[in-house]
């Protein structure tokens, strides 16, 4: 029996998703470029429902993803509890497929990881942003989050990058 999405089209995505996971990967392939220097693989699908920070606990974070009426995923976020500092909440990525950018989709995911962070009682949500995403730190900082530390030769993929962690409380 299919279930339906939770509320905002937004729902837990399982290893049974990676089809679909791997579908946003190759719609939002722009960002994996400037990210890894690479087009999207099955193994960047795989790593989405293992990676977790340093210290986090995998079984906490979330895996969500974002869903048109239909079924059609066009986002997904991760978020990990517990990282940097024991009540954070840390989103590590937040994709959006490149057709469906600029419409509010970022907002309302991100409303739905902070309350997610507070029913959890974090009192800090944080990322990081590539240096090179300039449209992504223009969208974080219209969010209210502020720069916390630059992190140089950030190597991911292909590609070493100035990482910029930035916060905001919650």
């Amino acid at each position: 029996m299919k279930t339906d999405p939770e509320p905002l089209g937004i729902r837990p995505l399982i290893p049974a998703d990676a089809s679909a996971v791997r579908d946003l990967y190759d719609h939002a392939a722009d960002f994996v470029l400037l990210e890894s220097g690479t087009e999207p693989t099955d193994q960047m699908v795989a790593d989405f429902f293992t990676d977790h920070p340093p210290g986090s606990d995998l079984a906490a974070s979330c895996k969500l993803g974002m869903f048109l009426p239909g079924g059609t995923l066009v986002a997904i976020a991760d978020m990990a509890f517990g990282y940097p500092e024991t009540d954070d909440a840390y989103i590590g990525l937040l994709l959006i497929d490149q057709n469906c950018r600029g419409v509010g989709l970022g907002r309302t995911f991100l409303d739905h990881l902070t309350a997610t962070a507070q029913a959890r009682n974090g009192t800090r949500l944080l990322i990081a942003v590539l240096d090179e995403n300039t449209r992504g730190r223009a969208f974080w900082e219209r969010e209210g989050f502020r720069l916390v530390q630059s992190i140089p030769n950030f190597k991911i993929g292909l590609k070493t990058h100035v990482v910029h962690r930035m916060w905001r409380p919650l």
